[in-house]
């Protein structure tokens, strides 16, 4: 688990490509403190699990899933990526829960200054939009910020970035066009599986179908 508070930014040395996999290999400093091979460190706020550390750099593979899912297939040599370790269990919990499972990209549509913030817009489907709450939380390359404004008709929300959030990350280093990585809040997504799953009378038959929870269900017992 993690906070999505980004502890430095790595350098991308290598990416070995596989057919469907990758292997990449990132110059680091901080988050090499006290890890191991098979610790996590979330990179662009993907859970990567750490197979290889030596002279300063750090190696771990990505597969397919993950590729697809994220835009570490988009890295190359030289591309920097925010790092974190995973969270300890006496740590201060400065940002939100953040899982490291990236539910999808988005894209930068816009950067605009507003005195000492950026506002940074972002494009995303549907799937991702249903689960923004304006004031909560959302993970972007797996930094933790607060969503400052919604709009579900466009397709689009935006963060306000602070000096300190823009100096220890990459995010204003995106440019329009470029692709994010979006981690939804966990406790938004349980909610609404929970509200929208059923159970089937018959336990071997797949579950589904519409929410159990209606007006009427709502009505009839005193809501």
């Amino acid at each position: 688990m993690f906070t999505g508070i980004i502890e430095e930014t790595g350098i991308v040395n290598s990416v070995a490509e596989g057919s469907l996999s990758a292997v990449i290999t990132i110059q680091a400093a901080k988050v090499l403190e006290g890890s191991h091979v098979g610790d996590s460190i979330a990179v662009n706020g993907v859970c990567l699990t750490v197979t290889s550390i030596h002279g300063g750099f750090f190696t771990a593979d990505v597969m397919a899933e993950t590729l697809r899912r994220s835009s570490l297939g988009k890295l190359s040599k030289g591309s920097r990526v925010n790092l974190e370790r995973a969270m300890p269990a006496g740590g201060r919990f400065g940002g939100h829960i953040v899982s490291g499972h990236i539910d999808g990209t988005g894209t930068v549509v816009s950067k605009v200054k507003e005195d000492n913030a950026v506002w940074v817009t972002i494009s995303a489907d549907k799937s991702i939009l249903k689960y923004i709450v304006l004031k909560g939380s959302v993970a972007i390359d797996g930094i933790s910020l607060t969503v400052a404004a919604l709009n579900d008709d466009g397709g689009t929300f935006s963060v306000s970035v602070i000096p300190h959030t823009g100096e220890e990350t990459i995010l204003l280093k995106k440019a329009v066009g470029d692709i994010v990585n979006i981690e939804n809040d966990v406790i938004g997504k349980y909610v609404g599986r929970l509200l929208n799953y059923r159970e089937s009378p018959d336990c071997n038959t797949a579950p589904g179908g519409t929410p159990e929870i209606t007006m009427d269900f709502l009505a009839e017992n005193g809501f």
